[in-house]
């Protein structure tokens, strides 16, 4: 499991000591960078509402499988 000093760096400051399960039913403006207005925008484009949407959702895991593919590609 993360520990709160792994989460610094990932979360906002107000969730750092919020369990994994409450953070995962958050906006994803719980993450570092990403705003308000950018949560809005991703939740318009891709639905996406929480933080396990964009975990889950098809383009993002599209987008990851190609990059780790790329890299052994010949």
């Amino acid at each position: 499991m993360a520990t709160n000093e792994s989460l610094t760096e990932i979360l906002d400051k107000a969730h750092e000591t919020d369990a994994l399960k409450d953070i995962a039913k958050m906006s994803p403006a719980v993450l570092q960078g990403v705003s308000e207005n950018d949560a809005k925008l991703l939740q318009e484009a891709f639905g996406i509402k929480t933080v396990s949407d964009m975990a889950t959702n098809k383009f993002f895991l599209w987008a990851q499988a190609i990059h780790t593919l790329a890299q052994y590609e010949k």
